[in-house]
């Protein structure tokens, strides 16, 4: 299933009239580049991080069960974490929320745009929960990770090395589609007006 057809046919609530994109101005282009590459950096220092553990795995020698749940878990990550998690849900609303600000922008909101973007603040109550809920069961996550021994560790990171390269690749698409005036219209869970 290829990326646009997958996001496309997505039923989502219509948005308000004030939430659709207007052509984007010079500063509307920047404030969108600043949330989304923001974001960008924040998963690639995380996707940079785990990668030599997925690496070191890979380049030692396996046995046939750490193979299969090798492939396993990263087909499992690409799907649940890669297209579920980012294609689905996180990067959609990472680039409405970028939009949103861009039109709608306040100082402080644009100073910490990764953040508005990836709604940890001025967001509805169930995203704020759900934003910072996700963050702190990624803390534990990793925390439990760390100390698995090798290679389990690096084939536990090779499933996250898949999910946050597809969520990576997802978000750049996203992004660059609503620069051309293509915005993915979910709901950018805002707090209530």
């Amino acid at each position: 299933m290829s990326l646009p057809s997958a996001i496309d046919r997505r039923s989502h609530p219509p948005l308000a009239a004030d939430d659709r994109p207007a052509p984007l101005g010079r500063a509307e282009v920047l404030v969108v580049l600043w949330a989304t590459l923001g974001v960008l950096i924040i998963v690639g220092r995380a996707l940079a991080s785990v990668t030599p553990w997925a690496v070191e795995a890979l380049q030692s020698d396996l046995s046939p069960l750490q193979w299969v749940v090798l492939v396993g878990w990263t087909g499992v990550m690409g799907v649940l974490e890669g297209y579920r998690g980012f294609q689905l849900r996180f990067s959609p609303r990472v680039v409405q929320r970028a939009l949103h600000l861009a039109q709608h922008r306040r100082p402080l909101h644009v100073l910490l745009a990764p953040l508005f973007a990836m709604g940890l603040f001025h967001a509805s109550r169930k995203r704020l929960a759900t934003s910072w809920g996700m963050i702190g069961g990624i803390a534990l996550l990793v925390l439990g990770v760390r100390y698995l021994p090798q290679p389990w560790r690096g084939i536990v990171d090779l499933g996250v090395v898949v999910g946050l390269t597809w969520g990576l690749a997802s978000l750049l698409w996203l992004v660059a589609r609503a620069l051309r005036g293509r915005a993915p219209g979910v709901d950018p869970e805002l707090p209530a007006r």
